[in-house]
């Protein structure tokens, strides 16, 4: 179970420094994490990546992978359920959806009052990295329900974890009316990693990989025992899912 985008993102890249002294190293480890680049190289190996090449890949695969998410759920959503309008966009404010409409009148008071902006802040003002919402589904602020926002993240690092969590509890607190599905998107490799951003008390629903069998497979042939534990923990949790399930998963709640 592999993202239908994930093979045109992954790959291998130079590498000056790295742990291994290889002189590619797949492009979603870690440089300074040994066990990043054996996992992620045995993903690559999985998938039938060329080794001793440099893989025609992004530079920068975080845009891409935005990217990609948010036009392959505009295709597929509307195949699952065509009645409800779907609307999938990238980087929009969430005062643009049903629940957090009266966030506006919030953010003019604050813009207008210093004192405010010092006590309040703006940081209820999130820009998910992509946006589900219900096009045809009637409101009385006028604008779509926000049905799912999806951080996309490359790879995970301690202050990305910190960042995603954040914004998930604000929306969560800030919303008037049904609480959006709220996930992650990413191609991490490091199951202890993994672990950071789908263990918690229920700020991210779900976390969905997109090269999850890949993955699956490398960990099983290439992880040390405390990642093999981590990744049994998280999958077994069903906290770590298959990207594939993931319009599924939109279609149908």
């Amino acid at each position: 179970m592999t993202a239908p985008f994930a093979p045109a993102l992954l790959g291998w890249k130079q590498s000056g420094k790295n742990k291994l002294g290889w002189p590619l190293v797949p492009n979603l480890a870690d440089v300074d994490n040994a066990e990043s680049i054996r996992i992620g190289a045995g993903m690559l190996d999985y998938l039938d990546v060329v080794r001793d090449m440099v893989s025609d890949v992004p530079k920068d695969p975080g845009g891409p992978l935005e990217q990609e998410v948010c036009d392959h759920l505009a295709a597929q959503l509307p195949k699952l359920r065509p009645e409800r309008g779907w609307v999938v966009a990238r980087g929009a404010i969430i005062t643009q959806f049903d629940q957090y409409a009266h966030l506006n009148k919030v953010a003019e008071l604050v813009r207008a009052n210093p004192e405010l902006r010092i006590s309040v802040g703006m940081d209820y003002l999130i820009k998910p990295d992509v946006t589900v919402a219900l096009g045809n589904v009637v409101t009385a602020s006028g604008l779509p329900p926000l049905h799912a926002a999806i951080s996309c993240k490359w790879t995970i690092r301690s202050d990305r974890v910190q960042n995603i969590r954040h914004e998930c509890l604000q929306m969560i607190r800030h919303r008037r009316g049904r609480q959006p599905h709220l996930v992650t998107v990413t191609a991490e490799p490091l199951p202890s990693r993994l672990a950071s951003i789908a263990r918690g008390t229920g700020e991210v629903d779900a976390v969905y990989h997109v090269a999850f069998d890949a993955l699956n497979a490398s960990v099983s042939e290439n992880a040390n025992p405390e990642q093999q534990d981590a990744w049994r923990e998280v999958v077994g949790q069903r906290r770590l899912l298959s990207y594939e399930l993931l319009a599924e998963t939109l279609g149908s709640w």
